[in-house]
């Protein structure tokens, strides 16, 4: 199972940086709770599709440095690079910490911390 979550990450994480919303929301469970510490929380689908619709209007970019999978968790470590309101690129280090049920994404807890 672990392999598997893994790899249901790694092709869900390409589909975002080719722009594929609906490509990355295919990995996601109907009640997927999206959860970036600090900010608000997303819970259901519609709503992670609607903030991707603004947050990653531009398709960000990432480098997964280590990814480690154990039962229902897969840890994903690594930057990613977006693009702010002003054009500009932004940077950031994140520890992504997603939970699967029967293949699907129900849950994450992002931690992005500005580099």
């Amino acid at each position: 199972m672990s392999e598997r979550n893994k790899a249901a990450l790694t092709a869900a994480n390409a589909a975002i940086t080719r722009g594929d919303t609906e490509g990355f929301l295919a990995y996601c469970a109907e009640d997927i709770t999206w959860t970036t510490v600090g900010e608000d929380t997303l819970n259901g689908k519609n709503a992670v599709r609607e903030w991707m619709s603004t947050g990653y209007a531009e398709a960000p970019s990432f480098t997964v440095t280590d990814l480690v999978a154990e039962r229902d968790l897969v840890v994903a470590l690594g930057t990613i690079e977006s693009k702010g309101d002003d054009g500009q690129p932004i940077q950031n280090a994140y520890a992504d910490v997603w939970r699967f049920r029967d293949g699907l994404m129900v849950e994450l807890r992002a931690f992005v911390i500005p580099t």
